[in-house]
């Protein structure tokens, strides 16, 4: 009696197991994203925009830590604060005032930089209309499976967003871009996110799905500045951007943290506006959106509860056209390139020796 006891409540426990793993397996799946990008925009150029660069390097520091490599970030600041001659430590970049976290790093891709940061360039990023001689690395190579992250930061006003104060980007030329995008089956779900003055006009023209969009501000309302600095004389970032921050430093790639949480960061009473988001558009229920669908990443995996020996040669199986029949053909690493024998045969070219000639071969001289 006892044994058909310990027998039925192993057979629960391995059920529950299952169960888990199952669960697990299709949250894991839920998004339907196979991979993750994240584009970055600085439009601010100029000493005082100092808070600008810092904003979205400190996004980028976040999203590298969570995963996103820079193969699938594509990063833009129109001004490199980091060497300019007024910055009082030269190759760095701070978002605190304690000067404890550098957020330029020593391994920071920049792929637009300065006058390269335009409208059309951030347009062409985003839609793939760029020249064929544009490197891999300033390109978005995104597909119908991809997780995107777009964070803007710089100055704008009611419906436009201001680049490098000479041109503006509007509302509905961004929606268009991403309708563009969703017709061209560049992104599975969108993540936009944009901290500057009047912040939430740039997301009410969107008409495409699965997006979802959060501002810094309403319509009307200014977007602050955060940590001045004496020592350099301006703000170290801005008010949206800095407890954002704060919130993702918490996260972890296994964190089970939501969109719910990210929209109740920096209430009215820390950040003076007030946030904004807009969820109508995207198809799923941002309770069940892990903030890691955005900011972290995620890689191919097969789920298996066979145990696989890692010992065995790597295997193939072959088919044999004639009889029908799988055909196992085993692999195994070549031998080591004979280098002193290549080396050996090389100066046995440049100077030949032909045995059964009773002469002395002179090579010829070569002349420029």
């Amino acid at each position: 009696m006892k044994i058909l006891t310990l027998l039925g409540l192993f057979s629960a426990c391995f059920l529950a197991n299952s169960i888990n793993i199952e669960n697990s397996a299709g949250q894991f799946f839920s998004s339907g994203h196979t991979n993750n990008w994240a584009v970055l925009v600085c439009t601010s150029r100029f000493w005082f925009n100092y808070r600008h660069v810092a904003n979205t390097l400190s996004v980028y520091r976040s999203v590298k830590r969570l995963g996103i490599p820079d193969s699938h970030i594509v990063l833009m600041l129109a001004d490199d604060m980091a060497c300019n001659h007024r910055n009082p430590k030269p190759a760095t970049v701070f978002s605190h005032k304690n000067m404890e976290l550098n957020v330029y790093g020593d391994d920071v891709e920049v792929d637009y930089r300065g006058y390269e940061v335009t409208v059309e360039n951030f347009l062409r990023v985003l839609t793939g209309r760029l020249p064929p001689s544009t490197p891999r690395s300033k390109r978005l190579l995104s597909d119908d499976r991809s997780n995107i992250l777009i964070y803007l930061t710089g100055h704008g006003g009611n419906g436009f967003l201001k680049f490098q104060d000479s041109e503006e980007i509007s509302n509905v030329e961004l929606a268009d871009a991403f309708e563009q995008m969703w017709q061209k089956r560049r992104y599975n779900e969108l993540l936009f996110i944009i901290d500057t003055c009047q912040g939430a006009s740039m997301y009410e023209r969107f008409y495409s799905p699965n997006i979802m969009a959060l501002a810094s501000s309403q319509v009307g309302e200014d977007s602050l500045s955060h940590q001045p600095d004496l020592a350099i004389g301006v703000h170290l970032m801005d008010r949206y951007t800095f407890y954002m921050l704060e919130f993702l430093e918490d996260i972890h790639p296994a964190s089970k943290t939501n969109m719910n949480d990210l929209f109740k960061v920096c209430p009215k009473s820390q950040c003076v506006s007030t946030p904004g988001h807009r969820t109508d558009l995207f198809l799923r229920d941002p309770g069940s959106v892990l903030i890691t669908d955005f900011f972290g990443s995620v890689r191919k995996v097969e789920l298996t509860m066979d145990a696989i020996n890692l010992t065995d040669p790597i295997k193939q199986m072959e088919e044999d056209p004639v009889n029908g029949e799988e055909q196992k053909e085993v692999y195994s690493y070549a031998d080591q390139l004979p280098v002193s024998e290549i080396i050996h045969q090389t100066n046995t070219l440049v100077n030949p020796v032909t045995p059964d000639r009773d002469f002395d071969y002179k090579p010829a001289l070569l002349l420029d």
